[in-house]
């Protein structure tokens, strides 16, 4: 079996996260190099990858498998959007499994990725291109959405929503049933006992929203 080449959009630290579980892959991926908008990384290295130009040469690689590499807590809706814009069909979206994460059976969309140790504990469905980092807990009938971004040991209680292009930030943890709105931003170590509205930033124990700061 031949493995399926595969091109990263961005060349930051999600890139060099996912190059490290594909590289435990490599009977699935080969890795051909990244592509990425900043002139100043184009022709350089990561983590042995090339960065081969911008997105407008993605045309240059039809039979590649594609993963965007991009997460920011200050800009939660970005990756969907980058995604939307290249208007690429599904199949050729990549969806990486870190071979230490844990599914049990769960359905993940198209362009997800699951570092090392994520957990998922009962068969659901993830979205598509959902980030979890490593060590990330989700659990019997939570709904995530398209585009959530769960940074590492971030945690789900029971029955939560989280909508489309929230971000929950390192150690975050949310408890049963809550929901946390589309494009809502959960701050690091923050414990979320009540609904987080659509596009706020909530931070703190218990979390609480924050007017005018970063979480």
């Amino acid at each position: 079996m031949t493995a399926t080449p595969l091109l990263l959009i961005g060349a930051g630290g999600l890139a060099r996260e996912v190059l490290a579980a594909v590289r435990l892959l490599p009977e699935v991926w080969n890795p051909i190099g990244a592509l990425d908008d900043s002139a100043a990384l184009h022709g350089t290295l990561v983590d042995g990858v090339p960065v081969l130009g911008g997105l407008g040469s993605l045309g240059d690689h039809p039979d590649a498998a594609v993963v965007a590499c991009v997460a920011n807590a200050r800009r939660p809706l970005s990756r969907l959007k980058l995604v939307e814009g290249l208007g690429l069909p599904d199949e050729r979206w990549a969806t990486i499994v870190h071979p230490a994460a844990v599914t049990s059976g769960a359905s993940l969309g198209a362009g997800t990725v699951l570092l090392a140790g994520v957990v998922i504990t009962t068969p659901l469905s993830v979205g598509r291109h959902v980030v979890a980092m490593p060590h990330v807990l989700i659990t019997h009938d939570d709904e995530v959405s398209d585009g959530v971004t769960f940074a590492g040991r971030a945690s789900l209680g029971g029955g939560v929503f989280v909508g489309e292009s929230a971000y929950l930030g390192q150690g975050a943890m949310v408890r049963e049933g809550v929901r946390i709105g589309s494009g809502a931003v959960v701050g690091m170590g923050a414990v979320v006992l009540r609904d987080v509205p659509a596009g706020e930033t909530w931070a703190g124990v218990p979390a609480r929203p924050l007017r005018g700061e970063s979480a």
